[in-house]
């Protein structure tokens, strides 16, 4: 009696394209090993050291890695630009095309998932392999509304339908290309008018990944505002202190200052200290490492609590990018005062605000980011539109687990290995998620 056996998983190579690229890839690579892809799962990081990736069961890094002075911003800044350049810009991405070339020789089997913008889309194209793509950055929701606040983006985007550009079309309309995945169905609409397959079924970035930890009691009375500066040096710090010393000194309030584990406490001190703040033993059951207060604000630093912490906050003060939209997929609005970059800048501000549908109010100056904290705390009522328009700008939750599914059954399954019928039964995005 003869025994079939089931072929092996093709090997999956992950492009992922920053931090928060990371972080939607981390969750999606969770989620299909939960669903029982079993195969090689290799990643490379083109920005960054690429620790978002490593929780991540049986995943193994692979190619060079390095931390840019611009953090992966050298597109917003020609300085940033330069900066990277010298720092061995060229090198870095020449020593990754030649890895992904060697991975393609040594997998020919192999599938390729591009998560992030035009780079790791191009890269993934430039593999010879078939290729599937989750595009992170880019939203039709930042031209829709509020036109004209940028005319000459704004005019060039709404001639072409898309936020997308037609270089990025043809690499994603490719017939190596198995799968589109945009974060919002709008975006999706505009790439379908030029005939791109393009899915929206979820936004992984507002997938709850811990359980809820309880509120301590002794914080509950006050008001809970959860600082995000950022996760990029020496630009989170800088962030930090002009957020720090823009609030009023009346203020009562517990500040939450949630931060990557990167961060040197010296440093923090520094800032912190500087600012008339004092030290203290932090409270308990907070998962607090170093707390200050000044006069009757509390400031607590916990690297690596956001995810415990982001579930007690009622506003965000925030110059961060994914971090940010994590918060406002919870419902909580945010005030946000750009700096000089190289990663929140007045135009990447303007342009997260419309993303979210107004839910972060970018400040243009100190004196309006008291204005409108004041507000913010004075009426609960128009903060939590605001956090329901953010929310609703995210999408529903479960995107994680649809787009692992729409991976196996695009990119991984071997043809001829389950029938049509069998595919038809699996759990797809809703039409609602469509929209």
């Amino acid at each position: 009696m003869e025994h079939s056996s089931k072929p092996p998983a093709p090997p999956l190579l992950v492009l992922s394209n920053g931090h928060g690229e990371d972080l939607i890839a981390a969750r999606v690579l969770t989620a299909l090993r939960q669903q029982g892809y079993d195969g090689p799962m290799e990643g490379m990081a083109l920005v960054g050291l690429g620790t978002g990736l490593a929780p991540v069961p049986g995943f193994r890094p692979v190619g060079p890695r390095q931390r840019l002075p611009s953090g992966g911003f050298g597109n917003q800044s020609f300085t940033g630009l330069l900066q990277d350049l010298w720092a061995g810009l060229a090198g870095l991405a020449m020593g990754q095309w030649r890895c992904i070339r060697h991975w393609r020789n040594a997998h020919p089997q192999g599938v390729v998932l591009a998560v992030g913008d035009l780079f790791p889309l191009a890269l993934a194209w430039g593999s010879g392999l078939p290729y599937g793509f989750i595009g992170t950055p880019k939203s039709d929701w930042t031209w829709w509304t509020n036109w004209g606040t940028t005319p000459v983006a704004d005019t060039w985007h709404r001639c072409k339908g898309s936020e997308w550009d037609p270089w990025e079309w043809w690499l994603m309309g490719h017939g190596r290309c198995r799968l589109v995945v945009v974060r919002d169905g709008l975006t999706a609409r505009g790439l379908r008018r030029h005939g791109i397959d393009a899915l929206a079924p979820g936004n992984p970035m507002v997938d709850e990944s811990a359980a809820e930890s309880p509120l301590p009691a002794g914080l509950g009375p006050r008001q809970r505002l959860l600082v995000l500066p950022g996760s990029r040096l020496p630009e989170c710090l800088r962030n930090l202190e002009r957020l720090l010393a823009a609030l009023p000194r009346q203020l009562a309030a517990v500040l939450l200052l949630a931060t990557g584990r990167q961060l040197d406490p010296q440093h923090l001190a520094t800032v912190v200290t500087g600012l008339g703040f004092v030290a203290r033993q932090p409270p308990a059951d907070t998962g607090s490492r170093l707390a200050w207060q000044r006069d009757h604000l509390l400031l607590l630093w916990g690297p690596g609590c956001f995810e415990a912490w982001l579930p007690w906050a009622q506003l965000g003060l925030a110059t961060a990018g994914t971090a940010t939209e994590q918060l406002v997929g919870r419902g909580v609005p945010a005030l946000s005062l750009p700096g000089p970059g190289p990663q929140f800048t007045s135009g990447f501000a303007r342009r997260q605000s419309r993303l979210l549908g107004g839910a972060v109010i970018p400040c243009p100056s100190p004196q309006q980011f008291r204005q409108e904290l004041a507000r913010l705390l004075g009426d609960p009522h128009h903060g939590r539109a605001l956090g329901r328009r953010g929310q609703r700008r995210m999408g529903p939750r479960g995107g994680s687990g649809a787009i692992a599914r729409l991976l196996r059954q695009r990119l991984l399954l071997p043809h001829g290995t389950i029938s049509s019928a069998a595919l038809s039964s699996w759990p797809s995005p809703s039409k609602a998620h469509m929209r």
